[in-house]
C-alpha cells in the first residue's frame, strides 16, 4: 500500500509540457465558457480535448492556488500520520481506522453494481484529499492503478482557527508570539505554513521553531523538501494544562 496526498501544487493532470504542447496545438483562445458554448463544444469534441488543459489550469488557479500551503500542510501531516500508523498496524488494521466499512482481510465500497477485483500483488494507492466527505472514491477498473481517495483528517476545520489559545501564564513563560507558534501547532505543520496562519515573518517563526525545538517541545520530521514540526509529548503536555 501507498499513501499519497491528491496534489493541491499546481493544476492536475498534466505536467508543464503537456499544457504547452496542447496550447500550440489549440486552434483558438477558449473564451468564456456559456451554454452556447458549451454545446459547440459538444459537438467538436476534438477542439474540447484542445482547450481542456488550459480550462482546467484556470480552474487550479481560480479555486485553489490561493489555498495552496494551507492544503499542502494538511495533506501533508495526514499522509505522515497514516505512513505511520501504516507502519505500525499494517493495512489490515489501518484500512478499518479509515472508514468502518473496511475489514482486515477485504475491502467494501457500497456503490451500484457489483465487481471484484485481485490485486494479485499489485500495490494498492490510498489518495488523501480535502474534496472527498465523507466517504471514499474507489479506483479498481483495469488498466488503472487500485485505488482509494479517502477524506484527510481534519478537512471539516481546514478553514477554522487554531483549537487551542495559549494561555495568559504560557505566554509569559515562552513569550506572546513563542506560545502562539505553539498552540498553532494542532497538527504538524511548516514553517511557512505557521507564518502565514499567524501572520508573522517566515524567519521569525523559524526562530521561535528553533527554540522550542531546543527546548523538547517540538520535533522536526523532514518530508521531502519541506521540514514538519510537531508537539512532543511535553509540548502536549504543556498545551493541555493550566502551566
Amino acid at each position: 500500500m501507498v499513501v499519497s496526498p491528491v496534489s493541491p501544487f499546481g493544476p492536475p493532470g498534466l505536467s508543464g509540457e503537456q499544457h504547452a504542447a496542447h496550447r500550440a496545438q489549440r486552434a483558438g483562445p477558449p473564451g468564456a465558457l456559456d451554454p452556447p458554448r458549451a454545446r459547440r463544444r459538444l459537438k467538436d469534441p476534438t477542439r474540447m480535448v484542445e482547450e481542456l488543459p488550459d480550462a482546467m489550469e484556470e480552474a487550479w488557479r481560480a479555486l485553489v492556488a490561493a489555498d495552496r500551503p494551507r492544503l499542502r500542510t494538511l495533506l501533508e501531516a495526514d499522509v505522515t500520520f497514516h505512513s505511520r500508523r501504516l507502519a505500525e498496524a499494517g493495512p489490515g488494521g489501518l484500512l478499518p481506522e479509515i472508514n468502518r466499512r473496511f475489514g482486515r482481510h477485504a475491502l467494501t465500497v457500497e456503490f451500484k453494481g457489483e465487481h471484484e477485483r485481485r490485486l494479485g500483488g499489485q500495490r494498492l494507492v490510498l489518495m488523501l484529499s480535502v474534496f472527498i466527505w465523507p466517504d471514499v472514491v474507489s479506483t479498481f477498473d483495469p488498466p488503472w492503478q487500485p485505488t482509494l481517495a479517502c477524506p484527510a483528517r481534519g478537512t471539516g476545520g481546514l478553514w477554522a482557527g487554531p483549537a487551542h489559545r495559549a494561555s495568559d501564564v504560557l505566554v509569559l513563560l515562552l513569550g506572546r508570539r513563542r506560545a502562539a507558534v505553539l498552540a498553532a501547532l494542532d497538527e504538524p505543520a511548516t514553517t511557512s505554513a505557521l507564518a502565514h496562519r499567524l501572520d508573522l515573518a517566515p524567519s521569525s517563526v523559524y526562530a521561535h521553531l528553533t527554540l522550542l525545538r531546543d527546548a523538547g517541545l517540538l520535533t522536526a520530521r523532514r518530508y521531502g523538501h519541506q521540514v514538519l514540526y510537531e508537539r512532543t509529548p511535553l509540548g502536549m503536555a504543556l498545551m493541555s494544562s493550566d502551566v
